[in-house]
């Protein structure tokens, strides 16, 4: 029988479970391009409960369970006394967030002598080694989708809030008891008739790219995978060879691209010099594609007018962590895509991954970031090692 090693984010300061806003969510059965969304044999939770959280379990435990396997969950993972520490050596499976990541490091890789399958519970990796995973022969799966649209509408939030000034306004009359219009409106545009770029048009990237054609602004976007041209001119993209001229043509940035060793601190201060002077970045993919002092010094300058993040290194970030004073901000914790609607999906891939692992089935190719000792599946069009 397995042993796994589940690591979720704390449950509400107010207990679990909470009042929940609504009774009940919409059911998608599949996503744009016609992947269907996960196919388990079987759920132990209702969709639009809060699973992602410890007590939440991800809904797993009575399947686990019933078929003798022990599971542990725990949102300790950082020290050498953590639960994940003491844990993981005799781990099978290790499954975490990237809302709250587990970080599998070769140290901690080559400690977990069992781990034979490392499941993120969401989209992105990054927080495994995976060049260790492939030495080790760890499969690594994600729920590829289950998301996206939850992340390219976060994105969108992102881009409105920033260019109407949402958040200072809205603090004028709730914390400070205002009614000031013209402090309000002086950082307060519009985003018709502006250049909006995106800096990775995969799923997310592109469904950012959709929702912004309604807005009449000029789209622009990077990809080392360039759309058809029939994708192009239908959305009146315009499509750049390199990130620099993209940076240097937009007024709004979208971040969107898989964290490696050519994206690390991608927008330093000589990157984000070549931006217009009020440019907005937005970032929901990951922290360290950007220089974390540079975007503060930008800021600070007025070189950026804006930066809104969902995404910090290490998560979750130190208390003096500078993106949290910075001005022009409007950063959130890790959530956009842990809304309760991915939930459903991101818990239901899991458990079934989990039964094609426990099986002996083919665990689908748009879940594979390694296996065999290679990059597989999505893993291989989205990373180099």
């Amino acid at each position: 029988m397995a042993k796994i090693l589940t690591v979720l984010y704390p449950d509400p300061v107010d207990g679990y479970p909470p009042r929940y806003a609504r009774d009940e969510i919409p059911v998608i059965s599949s996503y744009p391009g016609g992947q269907t969304t996960p196919t388990p044999q079987g759920l132990d939770f209702k969709p639009g409960e809060l699973v992602g959280c410890v007590s939440g379990e991800l809904g797993l435990r009575p399947f686990l369970e019933s078929r003798g396997h022990t599971l542990v969950v725990t949102s300790e993972k950082e020290g050498p006394d953590s639960v994940l520490e003491r844990e993981l050596p005799d781990a099978d499976v290790v499954i975490s967030q990237p809302f709250w990541p587990a970080y599998l490091t070769p140290d901690r890789i080559r400690r977990a002598e069992r781990l034979k399958l490392s499941i993120t519970a969401g989209i992105g990796s990054d927080h495994v080694d995976l060049p260790s995973a492939i030495e080790h022969d760890i499969t690594v799966a994600e729920i590829t989708y289950s998301n996206s649209i939850s992340v390219s509408e976060h994105a969108v939030m992102y881009i409105l809030a920033l260019i109407h000034n949402y958040l200072p306004a809205h603090e004028w009359v709730t914390t400070r008891r205002g009614w000031n219009v013209a402090d309000s409106v002086s950082r307060n545009y519009d985003v018709e008739g502006m250049d909006v770029g995106v800096f990775g048009a995969g799923r997310i990237g592109l469904a950012v790219l959709r929702r912004l054609k309604p807005f009449d602004v000029k789209l622009h976007y990077n990809d080392v995978h360039r759309l058809p041209q029939d994708l192009e001119k239908e959305l009146g993209l315009t499509w750049h060879e390199d990130v620099r001229s993209l940076a240097a043509a937009v007024d709004v940035l979208s971040i969107h691209a898989p964290l490696h060793a050519k994206t690390v601190n991608l927008f330093n201060d000589e990157m984000l010099a070549t931006m217009k002077r009020g440019s907005y970045i937005v970032n929901t993919a990951r922290a360290l594609i950007v220089d974390r002092d540079a975007v503060v010094r930008a800021l600070e300058r007025g070189h950026l007018a804006g930066y809104a993040g969902d995404v910090w290194y290490p998560e979750p970030p130190e208390d003096d962590h500078p993106w949290r004073t910075m001005p022009h901000e409007g950063m959130t914790p890790h959530v956009a895509g842990s809304t309760l609607s991915a939930q459903a999906r991101y818990a239901a891939g899991v458990r079934e991954i989990l039964e094609c692992w426990f099986d002996n089935r083919p665990i689908r190719q748009e879940y594979l970031i390694v296996e065999g000792g290679r990059l597989a599946g999505t893993g291989a069009r989205s990373y180099t090692v």
